[in-house]
């Protein structure tokens, strides 16, 4: 999909096709698209290949008038098997040109969507340093976002910790490790190609967007410092998950174990009166021996509750 937008009267405004100082908004795209891009748009054929694929990481590139500037963005989705949210990063390539400023994902780009909506105030297509200053400011916004959200996440987990018996806690927390694994290494990525933006080198930067580019900077350290304390915090719950699942195992295991004692104790009994000798005491009744279970039982079950806790 093909998507043309342009600030007008301070509006973001979709418009029918590309003209001068428009955003072009470009996802899941078609081979037609794509030779629109390369041959109508004269985009550099590697810029949109690099765009377009999934194992891309972070990095800033130029070639003749064209800057290439590949970010990860974080993105969320529902798992239909366990109904739990599970979060990844997938790249977005954004190609700066003289006219225009193109963003192309292989995926429909949930930050993008939000752009195009109109969640960005004051945005200028004109101005390509600041839009695209804009763009990643909110690409950090959704990682603080998600971040904010596996923490909570992870919070409502710990107060189901000393219940846990199933590995249907370890399986979540291990997927929400997993994520801040993706999210740490993508915002550490980001910061380089940030870095290499802010020295002004590939991206022509205006005294106007020097504030901008600061706050850019800071919100994904930020980011990058809240992922790696999350993650931490995520192991340490994780071995205390393991723990208490074992620890409850035990004490599951403790119980069967004196409910087989307490069992055996009558069958026991049973058993020697059971081999039809004459030398056992009170063979004669079958009552006698009843009580002596029955009391046995008992001692040995008020022993064993009194003694040992679980």
């Amino acid at each position: 999909m093909m998507h043309f937008y342009k600030t007008v009267d301070g509006r973001l405004t979709a418009l029918d096709a590309a003209e001068p100082g428009c955003w072009v908004s470009v996802y899941e795209p078609t081979q037609q698209e794509i030779h629109t891009l390369t041959e109508d748009f004269g985009l550099d054929v590697g810029f949109v290949r690099s765009c377009l694929d999934d194992e891309e990481s972070s990095r800033i590139e130029r070639e003749d008038n064209q800057t290439l500037i590949i970010v990860d963005t974080a993105v969320s989705e529902k798992q239909k098997k366990n109904d739990t949210q599970s979060y990844c990063t997938v790249p977005l390539g954004i190609i700066n040109t003289a006219d225009c400023v193109f963003t192309i994902s292989l995926h429909k780009n949930q930050v993008l969507a939000a752009i195009a909506e109109g969640a960005v105030p004051n945005l200028q297509t004109q101005l390509r340093t600041r839009f695209i200053l804009q763009v990643l400011m909110r690409i950090s916004a959704g990682f603080v976002i998600y971040l904010k959200q596996i923490d909570k996440i992870s919070y409502s987990m710990e107060q189901q910790l000393s219940g846990a018996m199933k590995n249907q806690e370890i399986v979540q927390l291990m997927g929400l490790e997993k994520s801040l694994v993706y999210f740490t290494t993508s915002l550490k990525a980001n910061l380089v190609t940030i870095e290499k933006i802010q020295r002004g080198r590939a991206v022509k930067l205006y005294p106007e967007d020097e504030d901008l580019m600061d706050d850019v900077a800071i919100e994904f350290r930020q980011a990058a410092e809240m992922a790696s304390i999350y993650s931490g915090i995520l192991g340490a719950m994780m071995d205390a998950f393991s723990y208490v699942i074992a620890n409850n195992q035990n004490s599951v295991m403790w119980r069967l174990t004196i409910i087989t004692v307490i069992i055996e104790v009558p069958n026991i009994l049973f058993a020697f009166y059971g081999i039809n000798t004459l030398t056992l005491p009170f063979y004669q009744s079958w009552v006698y021996p009843f009580l002596i279970s029955i009391v046995l039982t008992a001692v040995v079950a008020f022993v064993l509750l009194k003694f040992r806790k679980f």
